[in-house]
């Protein structure tokens, strides 16, 4: 099998490198290792076998590098209906949960998922169910 022939710009293993640094989110930064290891020389089928990719996926992400650069390893916007629960909103949800409920007017001492829909509705104006807000 052939070494996949990338026409990477001279610094690419230094952006590289750094991106590995920054990301956080793992499926992102095994993408980065991946496609680090083939701009090293390394051959596609001994990298994928080592880092448990397919063979096409690591070429597909060694091509999106090599023409878009480090924002090319990142996922693409998926398609269909974008989350109710964004997260901001999980955060204030978060928020809410640390409060003591009785301020909020409830006559228990501990939040239910109905007691926090209604709260965090009153709050910021989206209506969850109380299946969403057990979920976050």
């Amino acid at each position: 099998m052939r070494t996949l022939k990338l026409h990477c710009p001279a610094n690419a293993l230094p952006t590289l490198e750094s991106f590995l640094k920054q990301t956080k989110e793992a499926r992102i930064f095994r993408r980065a290792q991946a496609v680090r290891e083939v701009v090293q020389g390394h051959r596609l089928q001994t990298v994928s076998d080592a880092l448990h990719f397919t063979y096409a996926a690591l070429r597909k992400w060694g091509h999106r590098f090599a023409n878009q650069g480090v924002h090319g390893l990142v996922d693409r916007p998926r398609p269909g209906r974008p989350p109710t629960v964004t997260c901001e909103l999980a955060h204030h949800l978060d928020r809410l949960v640390d409060q003591d409920p009785l301020q909020h007017g409830s006559s228990h001492s501990q939040w239910s998922c109905p007691e926090l829909a209604t709260v965090l509705a009153r709050q910021t104006g989206i209506h969850l169910s109380r299946a969403s807000v057990r979920d976050v």
